[in-house]
């Protein structure tokens, strides 16, 4: 009898997992992958659409690159998963039934009960985030004057807000927009829970880009066009985008599965607590021993590598093998400027000008090089 193997989800953890599946697979069983979009996305690289969404093309992969023939693809949103009945819900076509799923549909934005801040915020979690970020602050530009330039704030100074930043200061530079940009995080350093030195180094670039850094001062509330903060005075603004946290999607809620905030609890075998269902990326916290493995795309990728040759194993009855984070280091980008730290076989711990910059290129260039061909990464290089 032919096994139902469905994926579910495009990005990082979908697609690589994708082609890990329809390698080990090899036509054995029935492959079906389910995403809401008919691409994957660059998702480490979608801020570049800030600036110029001429770029979309560059960091978004047709899904008829990545799946072969034989792997059947549904673009639907999935709403459920029963697994019981062993069904996948789905928003407008019919269930699909599997003898084995990967739970792979990454993550959304947390608003931490914030009063107003979901309702007030643009985000930046797909391909219509960034343009909708680029309209409103094209918009905002368009509207302000060198007297009373456009208040742009980004919520939360992790690795996305960061980067945020960087873009909309390009922006701003390019077209010589009446902007004034802000960061505000609510801990005391930005980039937190990173290594002084690279905190430091990014801080040195946002505030050579001419953004503001407010930190140690949470938002206790977010209305039509002002912040509050806890201690600091309210800050106006005309965009706020809000960068500052993740939970698991709402399609998890209900599926009779182990679970924090609304993300599956895995082994580091991807197994779930039902060893029908498998979970990688940002919608699974995987044991890691001390703290699970990070929600990041370098953590999906490796990831994605082993998880075809685990539910393959599992198909066949063998033993299932157990995957280990590698942290190979952290690249950021601020604009066209980028800050390096901590990279394996490097001598340097922290670095960054033009060695940073092509790194960062390299490593958005190898993933889609991966997916497709070192030709279609060389086409993309200037976007990235």
């Amino acid at each position: 009898m032919t096994e139902n193997v469905v994926v579910l989800g495009a990005g990082y953890a979908g697609a690589g997992a994708i082609q890990s599946l329809q390698s080990e697979l090899d036509g054995s069983a029935q492959l079906t992958w389910v995403s809401e979009t008919d691409y994957h996305l660059v998702l480490h690289e979608v801020h570049r659409v800030i600036r110029d969404p001429g770029v979309r093309s560059d960091v978004t992969i047709p899904v008829r690159d990545i799946a072969n023939p034989m792997t059947k693809f549904i673009q639907d949103r999935v709403t459920g998963i029963d697994v019981d009945d062993r069904v996948v819900e789905l928003a407008e076509g019919e269930d699909v039934e599997y003898d084995y799923v990967l739970v792979a549909l990454g993550s959304q934005t947390a608003y931490y009960g914030i009063p107003g801040l979901e309702e007030h915020s643009l985000t930046l979690k797909g391909l219509e985030d960034a343009l909708e970020i680029h309209d409103a602050v094209k918009t905002a530009s368009q509207e302000a004057t060198r007297g009373e330039p456009a208040q742009i704030v980004i919520g939360g100074a992790g690795l996305s807000g960061i980067q945020t930043a960087g873009e909309i200061a390009e922006f701003r530079d390019k077209h010589r927009a009446p902007l004034e940009i802000h960061i505000v995080e609510a801990l005391d350093e930005i980039f937190p829970g990173n290594d002084p030195e690279i905190q430091g180094a990014l801080r040195k670039l946002l505030e050579e880009a001419g953004v503001t850094i407010h930190t140690d001062d949470p938002i206790t509330e977010a209305e039509a066009d002002v912040l509050h903060f806890d201690e600091g005075d309210p800050l106006e603004y005309d965009v706020l985008v809000w960068t500052g946290g993740i939970t698991g999607q709402d399609a998890l809620e209900t599926a009779d599965l182990e679970k924090q905030h609304n993300r599956v609890e895995a082994e580091a075998n991807f197994q779930t607590s039902d060893e029908r269902v498998f979970a990688i990326g940002d919608s699974s916290i995987l044991d890691q021993g001390d703290q699970p493995a990070p929600p990041t795309a370098q953590a999906a990728w490796q990831a994605a590598e082993l998880v075809g040759e685990n539910i393959s194993r599992a198909i066949e009855n063998r033993p299932l093998k157990t995957w280990e984070y590698d942290d190979k280091g952290t690249v950021v980008s601020v604009g066209e400027k980028a800050v390096a730290h901590d990279v394996a076989l490097l001598p340097i711990n922290t670095f960054g000008g033009l060695p940073a910059k092509n790194l960062k290129k390299f490593i958005a260039a190898r993933w889609i090089a991966d997916l497709t061909s070192w030709n279609h990464a060389r086409t993309c290089w200037s976007s990235l």
